[in-house]
């Protein structure tokens, strides 16, 4: 049953650490490079609470998730000093910002699933 029970203090951490790094980025962060279509995907502390991997996700194109991640890499101090103040653990992680692109990438299908059904019914209406 131990085993169970970190688990479930791991995941807790984890989505803990999630809310509270995507309450920073929206609400405490000015930096011009980061920006306002960011969100966080997903979290990983490690057991040790020494490290945590934030994958991002942003809307918009590649050099906007390329100069939000270098805001966010730059304000790292900082979001890791407020994490601190928020949630007591026994460590706070060192953060590592990472792009996620699996939304835009979902994004980018959908709507080449949208042209090409489109482009279906266009072909039967006019009878071709």
């Amino acid at each position: 049953m131990r085993g169970h029970k970190s688990s479930e203090r791991g995941s807790r951490v984890n989505s803990d650490v999630q809310r509270v790094i995507g309450h920073i980025i929206e609400f405490e962060l000015k930096d011009p490079r980061i920006s306002g279509l960011t969100s966080v995907v997903k979290t990983e502390v490690t057991k040790d609470l020494k490290i945590c991997k934030c994958y991002i996700s942003v809307l918009g194109n590649e050099n906007a998730g390329e100069s939000t991640i270098e805001g966010l890499k730059a304000a790292s101090g900082f979001v890791r000093k407020r994490l601190a103040e928020s949630l007591n653990l026994r460590n706070t992680p060192e953060i590592h910002f990472v792009l996620d692109k699996s939304i835009e990438y979902g994004v980018n299908m959908s709507r080449k699933i949208d042209e090409i059904i489109g482009g279906s019914k266009d072909n039967t209406e006019t009878g071709e």
